[in-house]
Formats: structure tokens, C-alpha cells, sequence
């Protein structure tokens, strides 16, 4: 059974995503502050957090940088605001997705479920016999072992970063478009998808690249999308 953290100062809310992923047969851990997040994570085995961005003690934002120094886990961030800076704030911090207040239920679970599937195969159930190597320059990917690596270096991605440059990776120098992009990595339809994969794109290489402002591997191609050169 899967543990998912519900983080919220709302008591009402948490209550409610308990009820709705409790009908999907889902362990919830509840919390009510950034400080509590992370200290439940600390002392419990958790698949998935859904965090509040405005909270007492310690905000989800602060709360999910601080959680993502020690665990690898997705963090879907609900706010109480629509405004693009909140969001793009979140995404930057370390946040895998989203999800405004208030929120479709049905679009929270897909949401759930979709993480859950992309952590399991990412971070969980690992075939560690089978060995695929995707190399470009210095940078190599491992998708046995889930690891990325520059020149030797350990490079750590969040689920969602390590996919998009798997799959940019694995097609190096062919460009594939922002919704292409997400239809692959989100596994669903791509509804203005750009402030998200943008962001992730940022994240990559300011995490890959020795001058993120004028990247080695991770390209533009303005007017297109995205691609990892072949080098």
C-alpha cells in the first residue's frame, strides 16, 4: 500500500483528500504544518506528498526544499492562488506538479496515480540485471540503475527531471516539442503545458550544465522545443 502525505493547515482539506484517495486504497498521513511534513517524512516511508503552499511554522514550499535535501519524493503542491508566480515559485523549489484550490477530486487522483506509477519506476521497482546505458559528451545516463552522471559525477534529479532527460536523451538530436514533452512524461494530454516543462527544463540544467545560460547538452530550438544534442 502506498503512503501518501497529505499537508494542509485546512483540517477540512486534509479530511477530504483522506476520503478521496482512501476510496482508492491509499495508506494517508496526515499533517498540518511544513515542519510537521518534515518531520513524518523523517520517520515514515512516504511515496507521494501533496503540500499546501501557505502554512503556519514553515511554508510547503520551504518545507519541500528542506524534504527534498534527504528524499527523492514527488511533491504535488496545491495553493489557494492561480497566479503564475506561485506556481512557477513551487516548481522551482522542487515541486513535480501542481493543482489549484479548489480542485476536482477525479483531477487529484489522476494526478496521484500518474506520480505514483512514474516513482515506481523511477525510484522503486528496479530491475538492477538490466543496464541501459544513453550517453552524450560527459553526460551518461544509466536507466538500469536510475543514475545520472557527469563526467563520473552523481547528478541528483527529481523523478519528473530524471524522465525528461531520459527521454531527450534516449532521442538525442531530435527535437521534440512542449507537449510532446509532457504527453510523454505526464502520460497525459497537455493542457498549456509551457510554464511546467519550462521550469523542469531550467531545473535540468542548472543541475547538468556548466553555464545553464548557454547550455552544452539541454537546447532550444526556438519556435520547436527541446533537444539534447548528440555530441
Amino acid at each position: 500500500m502506498n503512503n501518501i502525505l497529505v499537508c494542509d493547515d485546512d483540517r477540512e482539506i486534509v479530511d477530504a483528500i483522506e476520503a478521496y484517495l482512501k476510496s482508492e486504497g491509499y495508506n494517508i498521513l496526515k499533517c498540518y504544518s511544513g515542519k510537521q511534513a518534515i518531520e513524518t517524512v523523517e520517520k515514515n516511508e512516504v511515496h507521494l506528498i501533496i503540500m499546501d503552499i501557505m502554512m503556519p511554522e514553515m511554508d510547503g514550499i520551504t518545507a519541500t526544499t528542506k524534504i527534498r535535501e534527504i528524499k527523492n519524493i514527488p511533491v504535488i503542491m496545491l495553493s489557494a492562488k492561480s497566479e503564475e508566480t506561485d506556481i512557477i515559485l513551487g516548481l522551482n523549489m522542487g515541486a513535480d506538479d501542481y493543482i489549484t484550490k479548489p480542485f476536482n477530486p477525479l483531477e487529484l487522483i489522476a494526478r496521484v496515480k500518474s506520480h505514483l506509477r512514474r516513482y515506481t519506476a523511477l525510484g522503486g521497482a528496479l530491475d538492477m540485471e538490466k543496464t541501459d546505458l544513453y550517453t552524450t559528451g560527459s553526460l551518461m545516463i544509466d536507466d538500469g540503475r536510475k543514475e545520472v552522471t557527469i563526467d563520473g559525477e552523481l547528478v541528483k534529479l527529481t523523478p519528473v527531471e530524471y524522465k525528461i532527460l531520459l527521454l531527450l536523451t534516449k532521442n538525442k538530436g531530435t527535437v521534440y516539442s512542449i507537449d510532446e514533452i509532457y504527453e510523454n512524461v505526464w502520460n497525459e494530454p497537455s493542457f498549456n503545458p509551457e510554464n511546467t516543462v519550462a521550469v523542469h527544463i531550467r531545473r535540468i540544467r542548472e543541475k547538468i550544465e556548466i553555464e545553464p545560460k548557454n547550455p552544452r547538452y539541454l537546447k532550444v530550438v526556438w519556435g520547436v522545443g527541446y533537444k539534447v544534442e548528440d555530441i
